[in-house]
């Protein structure tokens, strides 16, 4: 048992106390007047998107930029770790690791929803919907939003972290990789902990309530039961229990099981949907669309309407890049406790490169089968998908082979999905607000379970999916500055680090020498 004075130093904590204070003030706001939660909601995102997209896209662009160069500079052949590290992991092993943080729920819902609603609403006004052409956009729009940008934020925050922890041997918080620029100061530290937790918080939040969305949609379309708000409050009960269970218990044999059951599921409904779907056509729309992503890179990245004044981009990439940077916290304090003894170009080519080019094949077979079966066998699932998102992906197993037990996988995989990440967020988030420490107790876990269950339920009571995303947008902008200060950190301490010899300079050196000493020999 915990006892008065474990939890006394618990309070005292002023990230703990303040992160917990605003977030559970929130939660009370949205369910006692979510109507007003929801339009001041909405207010503060239209504020954001109008006066800050442009800082979204430059910050991961310029992230982008400043991760290729460290790859291909001296910088790259520092080992994470010290010059005597060696990676934990096999690489196959790390790559699923890395595949099974960042996946998430998030991909499961958008993999079908998101191409399909391309397809319906064309991203560009010159690209006519519902058709090949626009079919073509949707996919190489999907692709760029689940690249490399969206795991630059990831790869930026776990290089950071991995580097802190591992060569520096300091602890995992935030303020504490800031402390080069920030200095060590109590309240400037505690401030960018409290911000940290706080757009986690909503990161994780719009994660598990896009998660709800979807379990509610898939339960409808296979077992009848409503779409509605009770329903969606039992979902997060049940993923609640199970969580905390795992997370209060130390029951890491369970969650680790669950979480091999859960990649598991994810390769079994992948290989399902890309063998009974249309298999060509998932190849070639894959191959195509991979294409059109690095043809137009630089178009998307930087791409905004100030000349017309369209929302498009501030609805999809806008809300992509904060949602990541949300969630870059928790994501990135994993793949640096799984990277140790990689050096940073393998770090760096290892998580940009081989997660999103799965996660692109995984849209390519749901979203590519879905458009496919509206262009050649006359389906609606475009139309039916603009009705109700939650529904994408079994609008599109419905018209497969084995339809219901394909559907009764989904709903499961989405479950374990929410379960095991919100497992790994309570312990991140409590270890955020234990002074980085990695025993943090129960009643920080339990603190954190309940408060993250609540606004994500809070969320969903005042607006759905537009208050998901919004509360996305909002947390994220100041983490946004701290991401940027983070790579600034960063490069002051490689410029002190010293780089490691390679092997061939140390044959190459040797081959001089022998040269000279022969030309000498000669010369006597």
């Amino acid at each position: 048992m915990l006892g008065v004075y474990e939890v006394k130093n618990i309070l005292k904590n002023p990230v703990f106390s303040v992160s917990a204070i605003v977030i559970a003030i929130l939660v009370a706001i949205g369910a006692i007047v979510p109507k007003k939660f929801g339009e001041v909601a909405t207010y503060v995102f239209n504020l954001t998107t109008t006066y800050f997209s442009w800082f979204y896209l430059l910050t991961v662009f310029i992230i982008i930029l400043f991760l290729l160069f460290l790859a291909i500079s001296k910088f790259g052949s520092i080992r994470l770790g010290g010059n005597e590290a060696r990676p934990e992991f096999s690489f196959i092993t790390w790559i699923s690791m890395l595949f099974s943080a960042g996946l998430g729920v998030g991909l499961v819902f958008w993999g079908v929803a998101e191409p399909m609603s391309h397809f319906f609403t064309a991203p560009t006004e010159n690209v006519e919907p519902l058709t090949a052409e626009g079919a073509r956009l949707a996919m190489g729009y999907s692709f760029f939003h689940w690249g490399i940008s969206q795991w630059s934020v990831y790869t930026l925050m776990g290089l950071v972290m991995c580097y802190m922890q591992f060569n520096k041997k300091k602890d995992l918080l935030i303020s504490t990789s800031l402390e080069p620029i920030t200095g060590s100061k109590k309240g400037i530290k505690n401030t960018i902990d409290i911000f940290a937790v706080i757009a986690t918080v909503m990161g994780v939040a719009t994660s598990i309530g896009l998660g709800v969305l979807q379990t509610n949609g898939g339960l409808n379309a296979v077992f009848g039961l409503p779409v509605h708000f009770g329903v969606q409050i039992a979902i997060i009960a049940v993923m609640f229990v199970g969580y905390m269970l795992s997370s209060t218990t130390g029951l890491q044999k369970g969650i680790k099981i669950l979480s091999n059951v859960n990649m598991g599921l994810a390769i079994l409904l992948l290989a399902f949907v890309f063998i009974m779907g249309p298999t060509v056509f998932i190849l070639e729309s894959f191959t195509l669309a991979i294409g059109d992503y690095i043809t137009h890179f630089v178009e998307y990245s930087l791409r905004l309407e100030p000349y017309r004044h369209g929302s498009w981009v501030k609805d999809w990439t806008v809300f992509y890049w904060a949602w990541a940077i949300a969630w870059s916290p928790f994501v990135g304090a994993f793949i640096a406790r799984v990277s140790r003894g990689r050096t940073i170009r393998e770090f760096i080519i290892g998580v940009l490169i081989v997660p999103p080019v799965i996660s692109c094949f995984w849209i390519a077979t749901f979203g590519g089968t879905a458009i496919w079966l509206d262009l050649y066998k006359e389906t609606d699932i475009a139309t039916l998908v603009n009705k109700d998102i939650t529904v994408a992906l079994f609008e599109t197993l419905n018209n497969l082979p084995l339809a219901t037990i394909a559907s009764i996988i989904g709903i499961v995989l989405i479950f374990t999905f929410l379960v095991t990440s919100a497992d790994s967020a309570t312990f991140i988030m409590a270890s955020m607000t234990s002074k980085g420490s990695m025993s943090p107790t129960v009643v920080t876990k339990l603190t954190w379970g309940v408060l993250m269950a609540a606004i994500s339920a809070v969320l969903l009571y005042a607006g759905g999916l537009d208050a998901l995303q919004t509360a996305s947008l909002i947390a994220a902008l100041p983490f946004a500055i701290i991401l940027l200060l983070l790579g600034i950190t960063m490069w002051k301490m490689l410029k002190h680090e010293i780089i490691p010899i390679k092997k061939s300079d140390i044959k190459r050196l040797k081959r001089m020498r022998e040269v000279i000493e022969k030309e000498n020999n000669n010369k006597q």
